[in-house]
């Protein structure tokens, strides 16, 4: 059955930073309205007005995850109508042994039936150009060529976007990485490898543990002379292997760069 409700989305025009020799080639760029962790998901079931108490969403919130982390954890793929979610194992297996050290596992996620329809459902807003904004448009694994967000420890990475260039005198400015546990890593600059405003790479610090962090550059950088005040872009990036999926194909994995 076709879903009824509908969405929006706005995006801004930006320059294709790789093809700088056609100033018509743009790229369009989602403008964010923020990120949504476990709680504001609770709040916004809460405010649909099911009549459900926050307890009762939030015991059926865990139960859901509980239960799906047993499931795929012993072998069953999941379709939870968002998403389909199975299990593979990476790494050479020696001597008929398991090693955690070289082996993982991985859970691959691909778009479901539900999400599907609601990108369906979706509007594209085009609310004009992004101007002198600061924006990541594209993250690459140097090492792994991988598009996915994902990064590996000891390794370069880069960012390509706007306004990226590391500069100022604030005591904010510069690169880190935060973990899960908000343990905070400075990227030290004799880590940058390139540091341009539509360019930005730098080394991953070696002893950094596989996982989930959030990425922040903070820069006072503009065209003309330095911002008064810093201004910071975020992206979640994953040391190891990225949850995979996504809107890019039917078969989830890595994300077409949007910069060609």
């Amino acid at each position: 059955m076709s879903e009824e409700i509908r969405y929006q989305i706005n995006g801004q025009l930006a320059d294709n930073t790789v093809t700088v020799d056609n100033k018509e080639d743009m790229i369009l760029v989602p403008v964010s309205n923020g990120s949504a962790d476990e709680e504001r998901i609770i709040a916004e079931m809460k405010a649909e007005d099911s009549g459900l108490r926050e307890e009762t969403i939030r015991h059926v919130f865990d139960l859901e995850k509980r239960v799906t982390k047993r499931l795929l954890m012993s072998g069953v793929s999941v379709n939870t109508g968002l998403y389909y979610a199975s299990v593979s194992f990476h790494g050479v297996i020696e001597s008929s042994a398991w090693n955690p050290a070289k082996n993982s596992i991985v859970v691959n996620f691909n778009v479901g039936a539900d999400l599907r329809e609601a990108i369906k459902n979706t509007v594209v807003n085009i609310i004009g150009a992004k101007g002198s904004a600061m924006y990541i448009a594209g993250v690459q694994d140097i090492s792994t060529r991988a598009l996915d967000s994902s990064a590996t420890a000891g390794r370069a990475f880069t960012l390509k976007g706007a306004m990226l260039k590391v500069t100022g005198t604030d005591d904010s400015v510069g690169i880190t990485l935060t973990d899960s546990k908000s343990k905070i890593t400075k990227i030290t600059e004799d880590l940058w490898v390139l540091n341009e405003p539509s360019r930005l790479s730098f080394i991953i610090p070696a002893g950094l543990a596989k996982g989930t962090y959030e990425l922040k550059v903070t820069t006072q950088y503009s065209r003309n002379t330095l911002l008064k005040v810093p201004r910071s872009v975020i992206k979640t990036i994953y040391i190891g292997t990225a949850p995979t999926g996504g809107g890019s194909g039917p078969d989830g994995g890595l994300e077409e760069d949007p910069l060609g």
